[in-house]
């Protein structure tokens, strides 16, 4: 199956984390298929952004997200608070 999900990258204590479309098998830090934004909760305030485009073409194929790029994805009005797709948008958002 593939899934949306962070990828850890940064120094030790400090975590920022890219959203990458990979295999379910395959390890967290791993290999992936695509990178589709990254997001930094260090920062204030907390930067988010995500190739909304990619994200709605990687969930209408089947992408299964995990929960915490749900609630990412929610932020920046992909999915909606029920966790389906919402009305296309044209553009990258930063939340």
């Amino acid at each position: 199956m593939v899934r949306i999900r962070l990828r850890r990258t940064g120094k030790t204590k400090q975590p920022s984390y890219r959203l990458v479309i990979a295999d379910s098998r395959s390890p967290r830090d791993g290999k992936f298929i695509e990178i589709i934004g990254h997001y930094n909760p260090i920062r204030q305030p907390k930067v988010l952004e995500v190739k909304t485009d990619r994200a709605r073409y990687w969930l209408g194929v089947g992408a299964q997200p995990s929960e915490t790029v749900a609630k990412l994805l929610k932020r920046v009005n992909v999915l909606d608070e029920n966790g389906k797709l919402t009305a296309a948008e044209t553009e990258t958002t930063e939340a």
